[in-house]
């Protein structure tokens, strides 16, 4: 079963955006939390420095893995990202 992994770095200066606007965090989880309910968000991780972040997708392709990235509230925020198609082994 096909995996996406998506490697998120965000911007210094979006981070201090970010930060002074608490409706961005709560708009970014209300998206995460949808995926998940609809089972092709496997996996969530953030860095401790809040900087980073890992998503897992499943039951998707790469094509509607990158959209779903590009609706984020974060998306004008983020200075690296990089998707990767993985196997499950187990």
């Amino acid at each position: 079963m096909h995996r996406i992994l998506v490697l998120i770095t965000l911007s210094d200066s979006g981070i201090e955006i970010i930060k002074s606007n608490h409706e961005l965090p709560e708009k970014e989880m209300v998206l995460l939390n949808q995926w998940k309910k609809e089972s092709i968000l496997e996996n969530f991780f953030i860095s401790v420095s809040k900087k980073s972040a890992v998503l897992i997708f499943k039951d998707i392709d790469e094509s509607n893995s990158k959209k779903l990235i590009e609706s984020l509230p974060y998306f004008p925020f983020m200075s690296k990202i990089e998707y990767h198609i993985l196997e499950k082994q187990f």
